[in-house]
C-alpha cells in the first residue's frame, strides 16, 4: 500500500466523464505519482500486462483489479467503481446505519458519543454531513438558536453539513475569533478528502461553496495547502506554533478554546463504515473544560 498524494495533486484528479477502466486506472496511477513500472513492481504484475490493461488492449481480471486497488490505496467506494468499470460486480456493500447488520457499528458510535460527554462529538459521513451527535454538540449548536432552525438556515438541503455550519455567516463563523487561522486548515482538510475521493462531485461543489463563503483571499483556497505555507519558520515557529490548531469561540466576554480529533474504523469492509468519521472536540484549556462541564450540569437539572 502506497501513501496518498498531497493536496496539490488535485490538478490530476479522475473525472466522472472518464469512467472507463483504462482512464480510471491511469488517473489513479498518476494521482499517486507512480510510473507504470513502479506500480507493476509494487503490485507484483508485469509492466507489459499493466500497460495493455491501461491502454485497453487487455482485459483485467477481478483479482488484478483488487490488487491494484489495494496497491493504489483506493477507498472502498472507489474500489467498487474500478471493479464496475472492469465489468465486475462490486465487492464492498454499502449499508444504512439503521440496517440490522450495522447494529454493532452504530452501538460503538453511540457509546463513543456518550462517553465523550460533556464535550461535543459528531459522527460524519464522507461529505461531512452529521449523522449522529451527542448532547454536548446539540447544546453547542443550540447557542446559535433552535438547532432545527439553525440547520435549516445553514444547510437547506437537510444534510446537516458541519462544514456549512462552520462557514455560514449565520452559523458558527461569526463566533470564531481566529477565523483566518482556522478556515484555511478546514479547507485543506476538505482538499485532502477530495484527493482521497476525487470522483465525488459533491465534495468538489462543497469546496467551491465554502471557498466563496470563507471571506479569505483567493490565494488562501487554491490547491496549495495554505495552512502549511502560512506557518512561521525559525525561532518564531517554536514560540508561535501550538500542537494543534485551536478553534476559539467567542461568547460575549467568554472565549472557548477547542481542538478536534478525527477517528475512523481501522478494519472496515463496508463502504459506509469505511467513510464514517467521528470528530471529537476537546477543551484546550481549563476554563473551556469547566464551561462545558457546567453547561452539562445545568442541562441535567
Amino acid at each position: 500500500m502506497l501513501p496518498r498524494s498531497p493536496p496539490h495533486a488535485l490538478s490530476r484528479e479522475p473525472h466522472q466523464a472518464d469512467a472507463s477502466l483504462p482512464a480510471l486506472l491511469k488517473a489513479w496511477r498518476q494521482l499517486r505519482r507512480l510510473s507504470q513500472l513502479e506500480l507493476a513492481l509494487v503490485a507484483g504484475v508485469s509492466q507489459r500486462h499493466l500497460s495493455f490493461v491501461e491502454s485497453g488492449r487487455a482485459r483485467a481480471s477481478r483479482e488484478l483489479l483488487l490488487t491494484l486497488a489495494e496497491t493504489l490505496d483506493l477507498p472502498l467506494r472507489e474500489c467498487n467503481l474500478l471493479l464496475h468499470a472492469g465489468g465486475f460486480a462490486p465487492v464492498f456493500e454499502q449499508r444504512s446505519l439503521s440496517d440490522d447488520d450495522m447494529a454493532s457499528v452504530r452501538r460503538a458510535l453511540e457509546l463513543t458519543l456518550l462517553h465523550h460527554e460533556p464535550y461535543p462529538a459528531l459522527v460524519l459521513d464522507r461529505q461531512w454531513n452529521s449523522l449522529l451527535r451527542n448532547r454536548a454538540a446539540e447544546r453547542l449548536i443550540g447557542m446559535l438558536g433552535e438547532p432545527a432552525e439553525v440547520w435549516q438556515r445553514v444547510d437547506p438541503s437537510g444534510h446537516k453539513n458541519v462544514l456549512r455550519l462552520s462557514f455560514h455567516p449565520q452559523g458558527l463563523r461569526p463566533l470564531v475569533r481566529n477565523w483566518e487561522q482556522v478556515a484555511p486548515h478546514m479547507l485543506e482538510r476538505l482538499q485532502r478528502e477530495i484527493v482521497a475521493a476525487p470522483m465525488d462531485q459533491a465534495l468538489h461543489a462543497l469546496h467551491q461553496d465554502l471557498s466563496a463563503m470563507s471571506g479569505l483571499p483567493t490565494s488562501s483556497h487554491t490547491d496549495q495547502p495554505r495552512g502549511r505555507a502560512a506557518k512561521p519558520h525559525g525561532a518564531a515557529a517554536a514560540a508561535a506554533l501550538t500542537p494543534t490548531v485551536n478553534v476559539e469561540l467567542g461568547l460575549g466576554e467568554v472565549t472557548l478554546r477547542l481542538f478536534s480529533l478525527l477517528s475512523t474504523f481501522g478494519t472496515a469492509q463496508d463502504v459506509t463504515t469505511d467513510e464514517l468519521r467521528i470528530e471529537t472536540f476537546f477543551p484546550a484549556d481549563d476554563f473551556t473544560a469547566v464551561f462545558f462541564q457546567e453547561l452539562a450540569g445545568e442541562a441535567g437539572r
